[in-house]
């Protein structure tokens, strides 16, 4: 079966997976992965990108050349690692970096700018990516379903029913990056469709909170929150928020979910700790609302196996919330289906460069609210 690189930067801008994924009419296989780290440079201007108001030309350039020859580099590694020359690579899918994702358009707290476009922008070039690593390129995945009235993302679901779909049982893949969005995979003998959507912040707040306050990028294991009390009065009013009263298809990113949007419910008196504990409990309880929420729209029969996956499936004290709200979910780690959960989204991508190479749809309209099936991305030759 084929080979595919899947490449994928999410919105924590931590660094850039890359994964090698043999493809086909089976299960896709995990065969390796590699990690290539943010330069802080690189990740200070990409976020800057991320929540700017205006910026030149210029600007947006330099920070895409520079992500592009991170991601080449990230590419040429495995390549390296794992003895495997260019020619024998199909293709690379490429995710790019999202800058900003407004699937409504311009959203603000009291709703939507009217007349606006809606739109999608991740940072990419894959003609550049091409040229540098000698491979083709599959890249602008998310502008295609966005074009068919969809919302561009989650894109994963389909790729987690290929992997993780069971004969008789439901399950629920949850991943954890900068934010949190859950996939409920029906069983093989029910007709119900897979759907999938955004549930609210996972990483992101917590990470620029604990940032802010410890100097350090994240909370490992989520020992900083542990140490916390949840304040209950500051996390109704975060759950106050209409996104998380909107019914799927729905997702989200920095562009709304942000240091702004927390600090306007703050109070001013809460300490450190415990709002750093109350935006843990907040990601947790927004996960189980919409994992009752999927549940009660299928009809979902329980037990229900929950797989989490992404940086936060490493968040010891996030799974342990997420246990006490979903006391009859069983969670079970990614890497007993094969997969660890540090590589899914970028093996994500590399399946969606095969269905493109095969011509096959990639999203699922059930998921993203497109008017039907779509062949997403565009390919660039090597030559």
């Amino acid at each position: 079966m084929p080979l595919f690189i899947g490449l994928m930067s999410g919105t924590s801008l931590d660094g850039i997976d890359a994964a090698l994924v043999r493809c086909g009419e089976g299960h896709p296989e995990l065969l390796a992965a590699k990690g290539v780290g943010m330069p802080e440079e690189l990740r200070q201007r990409l976020m800057s990108l991320c929540q700017a108001r205006s910026v030149t030309f210029q600007e947006l350039a330099a920070a895409e050349t520079a992500f592009c020859k991170l991601q080449a580099e990230a590419a040429k590694q495995l390549l390296a690692t794992t003895g495997t020359s260019a020619n024998e690579i199909s293709a690379i899918g490429s995710h790019g970096q999202t800058i900003e994702h407004a699937p409504y358009g311009h959203e603000t707290e009291g709703g939507h700018e009217a007349g606006s476009t809606p739109y999608t922008l991740q940072l990419d070039n894959p003609s550049l990516l091409a040229e540098l690593t000698g491979c083709p390129v599959v890249a602008d995945f998310r502008r295609r379903d966005l074009a068919a009235g969809g919302q561009a993302a989650p894109l994963a679901p389909a790729f987690h029913a290929a992997v993780f779909t069971a004969e008789d049982e439901w399950r629920v893949v949850l991943n954890l990056g900068g934010f949190a969005n859950l996939t409920l995979l029906p069983p093989t003998t029910s007709k119900a469709p897979v759907i999938g959507f955004d549930t609210g912040p996972a990483n992101a707040l917590l990470d620029e909170w604990h940032a802010h306050h410890r100097q350090e990028r994240f909370d490992r294991d989520g020992q900083w929150a542990a140490s916390g009390q949840v304040d209950d009065a500051l996390l109704e009013r975060l759950l106050d928020d209409d996104f998380f009263r909107r019914p799927p298809p729905k997702s989200t990113g920095r562009e709304y979910f942000n240091s702004d949007w927390l600090q306007a419910r703050l109070s001013g008196h809460e300490s450190p700790q415990d709002v750093q504990a109350t935006l843990a409990e907040l990601t947790a309880a927004s996960i189980a609302s919409g994992i009752e929420q999927a549940c009660r729209q299928q009809d979902a029969e329980s037990p229900l196996t929950l797989i989490p996956c992404g940086g936060g499936a490493h968040n010891g004290d996030l799974l342990k919330r997420l246990e006490r709200r979903l006391p009859q979910v069983a969670l079970t780690s990614c890497e007993h289906f094969g997969w660890s959960p540090d590589w899914l989204e970028a093996g994500a991508f590399a399946w969606l460069a095969w269905r493109r190479l095969e011509n096959l749809p990639g999203n699922l309209p059930a998921v993203t609210g497109a008017y039907g099936p779509r062949v997403l991305g565009g390919l660039y030759s090597a030559q």
